[in-house]
């Protein structure tokens, strides 16, 4: 699996645990809903320093975007 849908999965699986909408994630992260949409499809190649402001604001380690699920 791609990498960039890998993460979009783990930022999705997350994001919906909270019951948040993109919207909301993406004002808590500081990234426009445009751009979490395409991390969220694995069409955006993301900065390690946006991951890393979408995993603080989903409170989780960027390691766990990152994450296999088995």
């Amino acid at each position: 699996m791609d990498v960039r849908v890998r993460i979009g999965l783990n930022v999705q699986r997350l994001r919906r645990g909270k019951d948040w909408s993109q919207e909301e994630l993406a004002a808590r992260a500081e990234v426009h809903q445009t751009y979490l949409s395409g991390v969220e499809r694995g069409k955006r190649n993301a900065s390690v320093l946006v991951l890393e402001r979408i995993a603080k604001a989903l409170g989780v380690d960027v390691v766990d975007l990152l994450a296999k699920r088995r």
